[in-house]
């Protein structure tokens, strides 16, 4: 009987970690091998991460002991199908399956257990069970300490990563709190900038608000000081005034001791003054219809002998007829028997002693207005003998060399404002004063003069006692005032007043003069003398037209008067002197632009405003409004 295959079915569990334990029933030694080598890969796969530190060492110390051979067992019938398990030995081997306790201890135990258990008769098949047996468990405990040893390097190797990353975590933190530390520093530096930056802004701002209190001390002071001197001098006006009444009421009451024996002589003297002013008025009269009968021979002899008169024709025309106006009112003024009584004596008296009085402040101003407000509504003289004495006193002032024109220009733009026929009866006195103020000019002319004398009163000239004219400088003198007169009329300006002869006629006025009047030292003296006190206004108004009409006046006008001194059509002698002087004043006028600087006098009216020359609102009536509707009643029939 041939050698016998023993098939061994041992009783443990198919799979352990889903990796079959027994997939093949029939095992042989190198399969068994095989097999073990198979599972340790599908453990390293596993998601267990065993990892084998030693290679598989099957121990024969431990695991099989040579005993005494206790029996042979030779398989010849598998020579055919397996040569390489031919002659094989099998011996009885002892099992150490104690190595799964992790105890040697056991594991000799287990060993001697299964050393007796071996000594014992068993059959074959029990034997290679047994051996088969032993075999497993030896090899389960050598995988649970290679797992054993695999998660005990693997947990050394988590706690070194584990301190590697606190090392790192420690390093990060280390290097935030050195960037904090940074950006703290950082940020208290640019606090302690800011504060710097602010505390300088606000010293800065403290010395400025110092500076801005102490000039206001200053000028405070300043103030108070001139406050001071203001009113000492009011006290030594009033003390002085106050001295005078004390004077005058002494002579008063010396006087009036004599009151009744001269009452008798004042009466006389009244009287013959009355009848002297009378007289006198006439005289002037005539003298006045003289001179315009002459003008009026003139021009129809200039229509003959060629022109004499040079002027715009509406300019003319406007003279013509404020001239006639004028002459409306005097001859219905001497057709009721007015300007020879004791009550229009006094009202003129009152009139040039109010105008008189003018100084050029505010408040003097305001009075006067006032004051000359109540002559006019006063019932006992008629309101046109009032106005034409307040136009013919009011040109016989400004004639004077008092620099008042400003001022007087304020009265005159009030008044006209509410009384608009005394702007016409002033212009008309005006134009009888100064031919320049139309404009206009007469040039000599032996066919319509009979002698110089005669052109000189046609032109302006005034006549003194005795038939004397009065000289050359007297004349250009007068007529400059009256130009500066005529300039600060046009440019007036007051808020809520109303000027009806303004700048806009003061541009008519340059217009009509550039066109039609000669270049000579006449009209030159009275072109500069209007451009000294109106330019200035005229340029706010216009700018640049005002700009570009002195640009004309020096290419064109100033050019005819330098050819006029060249060609020697100044006179000689002193003609020639007068020419350059008031070529270089024009030239330095214009290249220098003095229109560009206010005029002296003229600042004041920028503190007045309207409301300035009107009373308390209780009189406000009788002050303005309650006359006004009187004087457009009474000289309605001159106007229309």
């Amino acid at each position: 009987m041939g050698p016998t295959v023993v098939k061994l079915e041992l009783p443990c569990p198919s799979t352990v970690g889903n990796i079959a334990l027994d997939p093949q029933p029939d095992w042989s030694f190198d399969s068994l091998l095989s097999e073990l080598n198979s599972i340790e890969q599908k453990l390293k796969t596993s998601p267990l991460s065993f990892t084998k530190t030693q290679p598989r060492i099957i121990s024969t110390s431990k695991c099989f002991q040579r005993r005494p051979a206790s029996f042979v067992m030779r398989v010849d019938e598998l020579e055919d199908e397996h040569p390489h398990m031919h002659s094989t030995l099998v011996k009885a081997q002892g099992f150490a399956a104690g190595e799964s306790y992790f105890s040697d201890n056991s594991e000799d135990e287990l060993s001697a257990s299964n050393q007796l258990q071996l000594m014992d008769k068993v059959s074959l098949a029990e034997g290679e069970l047994a051996e088969l047996i032993d075999e497993k468990r030896l090899f389960i405990a050598d995988d649970l300490r290679s797992q054993i040893v695999a998660l005990e390097s693997h947990l050394m190797n988590e706690n070194k990563k584990l301190a590697s990353a606190l090392i790192q975590v420690e390093k990060n933190f280390e290097g935030r709190r050195e960037l904090d530390r940074k950006l703290d520093m950082q940020y208290q530096r640019n606090v302690a900038e800011a504060l710097d930056n602010h505390l300088t802004a606000v010293q800065r701002n403290h010395e400025h608000k110092s500076q801005i209190e102490e000039r206001k001390i200053r000028n405070d002071a300043a103030i108070e000081d001139a406050k001071r001197r203001e009113k000492a001098m009011q006290e030594e006006r009033l003390r002085q005034e106050t001295s005078k009444a004390e004077a005058e009421m002494q002579a008063k009451l010396a006087e009036k001791k004599r009151a009744e024996e001269a009452k008798t002589a004042a009466l006389v003297a009244a009287e013959k003054a009355a009848s002297t002013a009378a007289t006198k008025s006439k005289s002037e009269a005539i003298q006045q219809q003289m001179v315009m009968h002459h003008l009026a021979n003139i021009t129809k002899q200039s229509q003959a002998a060629g022109t004499v008169i040079k002027g715009a024709e509406s300019g003319l025309n406007l003279e013509e007829r404020r001239i006639n106006l004028l002459k409306d009112i005097a001859d219905k003024n001497k057709a009721q028997g007015l300007g020879s009584t004791k009550d229009y004596l006094s009202h003129v008296s009152k009139i040039q002693r109010v105008l008189k009085q003018i100084t050029g402040t505010k408040e003097n101003v305001r009075k006067k207005v006032e004051e000359l407000v109540k002559v006019f509504s006063d019932p006992s003289c008629p309101h046109t003998i009032s106005i034409a004495t307040f136009a013919e006193k009011m040109v016989f002032q400004c004639s004077n060399p008092n620099q008042l024109w400003f001022a007087y220009a304020h009265v005159a733009v009030v008044i006209a404002s509410k009384v608009p026929i005394s702007m016409d009866l002033l212009l008309a006195e005006l134009n009888r004063v100064c031919i320049f103020t139309v404009p206009k000019f007469i040039s000599y002319s032996k066919l319509a003069f009979n002698t110089k004398e005669d052109y000189c009163k046609a032109i302006g000239y005034k006549e003194l006692e005795g038939g004397v004219l009065e000289s050359e400088e007297d004349f250009v003198s007068r007529m400059e005032l009256c130009m500066k007169f005529y300039g600060a009329v046009v440019q007036t300006e007051i808020e809520g007043v109303e000027n009806i002869h303004g700048l806009k006629d003061g541009w008519a006025w340059v217009a009509r003069f550039l066109n039609s009047l000669p270049a000579n030292v006449y009209t030159a003296l009275a072109l500069q003398a209007f451009l000294e006190v109106a330019g200035f206004g005229l340029h706010r108004k216009y700018k640049s037209q005002f700009v570009k009409l002195l640009n004309i006046i020096s290419g064109k006008f100033v050019s005819a008067l330098k050819k006029k001194r060249e060609g020697g059509g100044g006179g000689g002698g002193g003609e020639d002197v007068k020419m350059s002087k008031v070529v270089s004043n024009m030239e330095t006028y214009i290249g220098s632009k003095k229109f560009l600087e206010e005029p002296v006098g003229r600042s004041f009216k920028t503190t007045l405003a309207s409301h300035d020359f009107v009373p308390e609102l209780e009189n406000h009536n009788n002050f303005y409004g309650g006359h006004s509707q009187n004087y457009s009643n009474s000289n309605s029939r001159y106007f229309y």
